[in-house]
């Protein structure tokens, strides 16, 4: 199983990070099979998955379903589960009691959670929950922040490079740093010891990520700048169409698709 030192390694020695969202077994074992460094069980699923219109609806147990079973679709990856809005920033024992939860429950090896929470990660850290922070761009807080391009002043820009020097003094092993500019990311990204992984964030991070449905235009409505589509699973409603008019003629299923051995009329 790939681990967080070979993963700091990778950064040591300038070797870029690989990351994908996986959501169930059978993407996740994809991603493992093509060697993706690390798989992120990311509360995008609500949105690519179930279909909640943010990541806000998504519940503790959303994301204990669908990271366990990108788990044993990835028995070998470094995987990575959100935790979900609302199950952090309550109170500390709240927080604790629900990244431990997650953690033990999923199996992953890592929780990831939003925003500045030093003193959480630094708890998580203590006992043994290895913390990968998420700045920048947070999807759970965008009823505030909105859709758009963060830390884009200099005195914004100078807060974030504090911010994360802070989670990662807090005991995060990894940050996700999503929509900022290129070379704000790439100035954290020299400056800090530990894993930087972008999104919308410019080639100069330590690695990047994706959304699987984004990636192979898997049912996306909306592509962001940052996306690029190496795949187009958009024609699944074209080969939809033709399954549901050939069991209309009959010509599905055929001899090909039918067992042969007759066993009706024979005498016992």
């Amino acid at each position: 199983m790939k681990t967080i030192k070979q993963l700091l390694t990778m950064k040591e020695q300038k070797e870029k990070i690989s990351m994908i969202t996986a959501y169930d077994y059978p993407s996740a074992k994809q991603a493992e099979a093509a060697g993706i460094d690390t798989i992120l069980v990311g509360d995008s699923l609500g949105m690519v998955v179930l279909g909640y219109d943010s990541t806000v609806e998504v519940t503790m147990e959303d994301m204990t379903h669908h990271a366990k079973a990108a788990r044993r679709g990835a028995p070998d990856s470094y995987v990575i589960v959100d935790v979900p809005f609302g199950a952090v920033g309550i109170d500390h024992t709240t927080d604790m009691k629900n990244a431990i939860q997650l953690y033990k429950d999923t199996k992953a090896n890592a929780v990831k959670i939003e925003g500045m929470h030093t003193t959480l990660i630094q708890g998580c850290t203590q006992i043994g929950v290895p913390v990968v922070s998420h700045l920048g761009l947070t999807p759970q807080s965008v009823g505030i922040t909105g859709y758009k391009l963060q830390a884009s002043s200099k005195r914004e820009a100078e807060q974030l490079i504090e911010d994360a020097k802070a989670v990662e003094q807090a005991g995060a092993v990894m940050i996700v740093l999503e929509a900022i500019p290129s070379d704000l990311a790439e100035v954290i990204t020299e400056q800090l010891t530990i894993p930087v992984i972008g999104i919308g964030a410019g080639k100069g991070t330590d690695g990047q990520v994706l959304v699987y449905h984004d990636l192979l235009n898997y049912g996306s409505e909306h592509i962001a700048k940052f996306v690029k589509q190496y795949g187009d699973f958009s024609n699944g409603i074209d080969a939809l169409k033709a399954y549901h008019e050939e069991v209309k003629s009959g010509a599905f299923p055929s001899e090909a698709h039918t067992y042969k051995k007759k066993v009706m009329g024979e005498t016992e």
